[in-house]
């Protein structure tokens, strides 16, 4: 078996050099003003600096705000329905293992629920697998008015939202007005979503000079970054880009021909189609079926797609440079320690932090 742990100590230079500490962002300035309270994101080891508008400022009572409304049905069309519903903060913010979410109608999407965290550090700034949205506030507004979803209107959401005693209070609080706006819903939601901080798995650890890892795992990540193995850093980051992505959009592969057009159906343009966002690495244990569609029901299913799987079609990302032969031709020993490193890419921390869930 080939062994690939001789790059190790390269890759933790380079983390090393791009972050040596625990960083923060400006200190929060006490207010005595009534004025919200600014919350400080902090930057975990090895994270870049995240990306906040200036428009949407974290404070105390956004976040508590948009937690709230992340949890209640009331923003649906017949109140029984939550954002929650289709992401599951015990599943890293996916949708149980349904491989498509189901609406209040009853009716199935045709996409896979994509999990949630580490989207404050989206420098792309664009969300869903076609990346039809710019900005997190944009994204949060969309599932409340699609009618496979939560099929409501902002009018009635708006208005079932005013309605009550405790909501205008909670946005006099968040931002100085007790008047409910989709707006301000969306950027409460927004605030809570980038405080969903996925930062402590095992590798996270192991970077931190915390554990080690086992000789699988480690030959597993040599061979996860080499281009003559499993050739995964392209497109998902190495150790210094812990998102475990690029957040930008590929061909992986996965069809000759397109029944989803992915971002070619939102740009028109035909050299996007069958190009879908890339998900991150973290947490594979708790977000199965994988890819845009939940087509694969285990992770095995993943590493065979790649490995000998692939098919080539006109807008195939380069970057599969492996299709001719159908993938990287892994051999069983090499599929083996590739998993055995992803799953160390699991935060058990992350899945089971309270101020992640139900207030």
């Amino acid at each position: 078996m080939k062994q690939y742990s001789t790059k190790i100590i390269i890759v933790l230079f380079s983390i090393l050099a791009f972050s040596c500490s625990k960083d923060e962002l400006e200190p929060v300035t006490p207010v005595d003003n009534g004025n919200p309270i600014r919350y400080t994101l902090e930057v975990p080891f090895g994270f870049p600096q995240p990306y906040l508008p200036n428009d949407n400022p974290l404070t105390v009572e956004g976040i508590a705000l948009g937690r709230k409304l992340f949890f209640d049905p009331i923003l649906s069309g017949d109140g029984t329905q939550a954002c929650a519903d289709c992401h599951d903060p015990a599943r890293a913010f996916v949708d149980s293992t349904l491989q498509f979410s189901i609406g209040i109608d009853g009716n199935p999407g045709n996409r896979n629920s994509m999990p949630l965290f580490n989207m404050a550090w989206n420098i792309q700034n664009n969300f869903f697998w076609d990346g039809r949205t710019t900005g997190l506030e944009a994204q949060a507004l969309q599932p409340v008015t699609n009618p496979i979803e939560m099929h409501n209107t902002w009018i009635n959401a708006v208005a079932a939202l005013q309605a009550t005693s405790t909501y205008p209070p909670l946005f006099e609080e968040a931002f100085k007005t007790t008047t409910v706006d989709s707006l301000l819903v969306g950027k409460a939601l927004a605030q809570f979503e980038r405080t969903l901080v996925s930062s402590n798995s095992k590798f996270d650890q192991y970077l931190r000079g915390e554990t080690a890892l086992a000789p699988s795992e480690l030959n597993g990540f040599s061979l996860f970054m080499d281009e003559n193995g499993g050739d995964c850093f392209h497109c998902h980051g190495s150790a210094s880009n812990p998102l475990w992505t690029d957040n930008i959009f590929h061909n992986n592969g996965l069809d000759a021909t397109f029944t989803d057009l992915g971002l070619g159906g939102v740009t028109g343009d035909a050299n996007d189609n069958g190009k879908f966002k890339t998900p991150s690495l973290r947490n594979l244990s708790f977000t199965a079926p994988y890819m845009h569609d939940g087509r694969f029901a285990t992770l095995d299913e993943v590493i065979d797609h790649y490995s000998q799987g692939l098919q080539s079609s006109s807008t195939i990302d380069p970057l599969m440079k492996t299709v001719g032969q159908g993938g990287v031709q892994l051999t069983p020993p090499e599929k083996a320690d590739l998993k055995a490193f992803l799953l160390t890419l699991d935060d058990y921390d992350f899945i089971t932090n309270t101020s992640y869930q139900a207030p």
